[in-house]
């Protein structure tokens, strides 16, 4: 079963999330909370697998509980929820921890698979949704002239060319299809990527390829 804790300051939204959530035969929603701080007690007391995070919560909002959160428990995994597709709040969230976003407007099928993905250690953010946010935010946040800013140190040529279509929206069975490699060729460079970059998932990855100028927004 996949212990899941609700984070929202609308007791309605948390009403429908455990309603949809708990009728799945996988999944048991084991605690709620209305802001931040509550968020980040009950995690650690309940210590569920998945925490469904609101971003916009009144005194702590999502994104430093979130921070909270995987400081506390690496183990926790953190699907954010936003209001906006296009929200800073959401990168910020990435670069807390969060293993990925959804729109809180999803399809419950879409809801549940979120957590699902989040679960298995994968990302639940569409990659062209990811880059677009990361492409708006990150670099308009940091505005640099492409290739200023250091490249990430020890990547073979073959990890850089794997993270520039990491960044460009690429599954690695895409990557695999573009490079003439296996897949589990492509796995095995992404792990040893993620390694030297320090980041523990996709989102967090495309956010370093574009803050090191490997790519720019639209390319």
């Amino acid at each position: 079963m996949i212990a899941v804790l609700l984070a929202d300051d609308h007791a309605l939204v948390r009403m429908g999330f455990r309603l949809m959530l708990d009728a799945q035969p996988d999944m048991r929603v084991v605690g709620e909370a209305g802001d931040g701080a509550e968020a980040v007690e009950r995690s650690r007391r309940l210590r569920p697998d998945v925490v469904l995070m609101d971003l916009h919560m009144p005194g702590m909002d999502g994104v430093r509980a979130t921070e909270r959160i995987i400081a506390e428990q690496p183990g926790v995994r953190v699907l954010a929820l936003s209001t906006f597709d296009l929200d800073e709040n959401v990168v910020a969230a990435l670069r807390a921890g969060a293993d990925g976003f959804l729109p809180k407007d999803v399809s419950p099928e879409e809801l549940v698979e979120g957590v699902r993905v989040v679960h298995r250690g994968e990302s639940a953010v569409a990659p062209r949704l990811l880059t677009r946010l990361i492409g708006t935010f990150v670099r308009a946040e940091r505005p640099h002239r492409p290739g200023t800013r250091p490249e990430p140190a020890g990547l073979t040529e073959r990890e850089r060319e794997i993270l520039v279509l990491i960044a460009r929206g690429r599954s690695n069975g895409e990557i695999a299809a573009d490079l003439g490699v296996s897949p589990s060729t492509v796995k095995n460079h992404v792990t040893s990527l993620f390694a030297k970059l320090a980041v523990r998932d996709r989102a967090q990855a495309v956010i370093a390829a574009y803050e090191a100028g490997l790519v720019t927004p639209g390319a």
